[in-house]
């Protein structure tokens, strides 16, 4: 029998609930704070948005950022809300003066929805306008009014004052990562030289732009001093290292691009070509960029975006109805300023053609295993076994990245169940068979492996890491020592040959709870110990306990809350001062010894754990 469908069916959502029922149509994911992109920093980076739109406009040389039990407070200097403006600027979608190309040109927020959106799923949030000795603040509730308070005198300087706190009943258990807020600000200070950002009373601040970015995102000294060039809306900065693959910092008005795009694509090919005619040799494309890192900022006009959350750029011409394609643009200056340079640094263009040279015999030594392996690959994923693919991959070709994740999974149990329970539009799931080769010892080997073939070809890697798509790849092992093993060597494969990946915070950790806290009303996963005590005292003693031993013991209903909105994802990160190569080494290599004295001097046993224990067994 078919549903009733009336009138009475029809609903017409309204702010904020518009938001609030649909938080991912403007924010993405909610996530619990343990990756990168998740919903509370895309927040931040809103309300940051307006701040450095300000000081692009020359209004407000600082922004200050203070975060305190989740309750967040950003103030800058800029020109401050017009004070009859205030509610509206709040709480109407589509209401604001970004839609005025004459107040602000070259912005990053256009659709008037940014601090709507922070407002609605939010518990609190208050936005106070400061403007020519009078001030106006208005306060909501979860996007509801709770007071419009009148206007008053002030002797505080102009600018705009947001406090907000992310509503834990749509972020749920969620905890704010300070790596990921620096991250996001040192961004910010390099794409805008002078402005000083305080972050809980701590400055950051660049002088050089890109440059420093450069510098701060190397772990190594570079093969020669980093190239910087600067144009009218237009930075570049060019080194190469010796790590492996292609490293990209792209910006479009001063938002970070992760996902690159017709900005990032354009640099890529521009590049290639300068150097081609520079050297006046067709040299592979792959030789060229092998170990690159750059970062390339442009400024545009009405910027297009793939998504509300910016991560991709989509526009192709520098501004609406013109004739000056993004592409030409990055592309003359480019070859004019990287030609100019090179001239003027014949030491820099020598250290370049020694390492194209260089990766030139790298690659046709390894050209011949590599396609013997991608043969296989493409035989075997005929019938491939391992994956079992999202079906927004198959239901439209151009889903971009950030709409999936892909889980990699040990044993059939373990498949079988994550399967079965997944969200089969968004989440992929890769079987292992066994435990996977160590990638440090036996690179060539690796390149012939099947089932690393069949992974590079599931995340459609192969070639480079344009095309990635997942924008979530989750490792999803047993907390037992086999699986602490598994999740080892994978780490370790994407560390030797994808490090770009996992910089860009693309590689994850699945958290598996101990424990099942429930009573007849509800029911707590429980990550500790002390999240089961917890657990207990809210739901009382009576409350059944169950231990859980590994992902292919766990029940659906289980593990459909473990990959859900639950979801627990702890990112593997990389700082500039992790140099991979020692990493690998200790960890991986063959200093059996040295790890076995580090493990010793280490080890926490059960006494450890205790008041009265003080100290690591030696």
């Amino acid at each position: 029998m078919s549903a009733n469908y009336q009138e009475d069916n029809i609903k017409t959502l309204v702010f904020p609930e518009n938001i609030r029922t649909r938080p991912g149509m403007y924010i993405g994911k909610l996530g619990d704070g343990s990756s990168p992109d998740d919903g509370i920093y895309i927040l931040m980076k809103e309300v940051l948005d307006n701040s450095i739109d300000e000081y692009m406009m020359g209004n407000g040389k600082q922004i200050e950022l203070t975060i305190e039990d989740n309750r967040i407070a950003i103030r800058d200097y800029g020109r401050g809300i017009p004070l009859g403006s205030v509610l509206d600027v709040a709480s109407k979608l589509h209401t604001g003066a970004k839609f005025d190309t004459v107040a602000f040109k070259k912005s990053v927020g256009l659709n008037g929805i940014g601090i709507k959106a922070v407002n609605a799923l939010s518990a609190e949030f208050t936005v106070r306008s400061f403007r020519d000795g009078r001030t106006k603040a208005v306060s909501f509730k979860q996007g509801y009014l709770a007071e419009d308070a009148p206007e008053t005198n002030t002797n505080l300087p102009n600018g705009t004052l947001i406090t907000f706190v992310p509503d834990d009943a749509l972020f749920v258990n969620y905890r704010i990562v300070p790596e990921y807020i620096e991250k996001l600000l040192k961004n910010y200070i390099f794409l805008n030289s002078g402005l000083a950002i305080l972050f809980n009373g701590t400055p950051y601040v660049s002088q050089n732009g890109l440059l420093d970015l450069l510098n701060d995102n190397m772990s190594e000294a570079g093969l020669y001093p980093p190239i910087h060039l600067k144009g009218n809306d237009i930075e570049i900065a060019v080194c190469h290292g010796m790590q492996y693959g292609e490293e990209y910092y792209s910006f479009a008005n001063g938002q970070y691009t992760p996902q690159g795009g017709t900005h990032q694509q354009a640099f890529r090919e521009a590049y290639v070509k300068a150097i081609r005619e520079f050297y006046r040799k067709e040299y592979d494309a792959s030789d060229v960029r092998a170990s690159i890192i750059a970062a390339v900022s442009i400024k545009l006009e009405e910027p297009m975006f793939e998504s509300q959350t910016k991560t991709k750029l989509g526009s192709k011409e520098m501004a609406p109805g013109s004739d000056l394609t993004v592409a030409k643009f990055i592309g003359d200056f480019v070859k004019r300023e990287l030609d100019n340079y090179l001239h003027r640094h014949p030491d820099v263009a020598n250290a370049i053609l020694q390492k194209i040279t260089e990766s030139e015999k790298e690659r046709k030594a390894l050209s011949e295993i590599r396609k013997v392996a991608k043969e296989r690959a493409r035989k075997a994923s005929l019938h491939n076994k391992n994956l079992r693919d999202c079906t927004v991959h198959y239901t439209d070709k151009h889903a971009k990245a950030a709409e999936s994740t892909i889980f990699i999974t040990e044993g059939r149990s373990a498949s079988g169940t994550i399967t079965k329970v997944r969200q089969p539009d968004t989440q992929a799931v890769f079987s292992l068979r066994g435990k996977p080769l160590n990638s440090f010892k036996e690179p060539l080997k690796m390149l012939k492996n099947e089932e690393f073939n069949l992974l590079q070809a599931a995340l459609n890697i192969e070639e480079d890491l344009d095309n990635l798509r997942y924008n979530n790849i989750v490792i999803a092992s047993d907390a037992d020592p086999d699986g602490m093993h598994i999740r080892i060597l994978l780490i370790t494969f994407f560390l030797k040959f994808y490090p770009e990946l996992v910089r860009k915070g693309h590689l994850h950790i699945l958290q598996t709870p101990l424990f099942r806290v429930r009573n007849k009303k509800e029911t707590i996963y429980c990550y500790s110990d002390n999240e089961k005590e917890k657990a207990l005292k809210k739901l009382g003693n009576t409350a059944e306990i169950t231990r859980f031993k590994g992902l292919g013991e766990m029940q659906d209903e289980d593990f459909a809350e473990l990959i859900g909105n639950n979801i627990r994802l702890d990112t593997v990160l990389l700082s500039k001062t992790d140099l991979i190569q020692e990493l690998l080494t200790f960890y991986v290599g063959d200093n059996t010894r040295e790890r076995r004295y580090f493990i010793i001097n280490n080890l926490r046993v059960e006494k450890d754990l205790t008041p009265e224990g003080t100290k690591a067994v030696a």
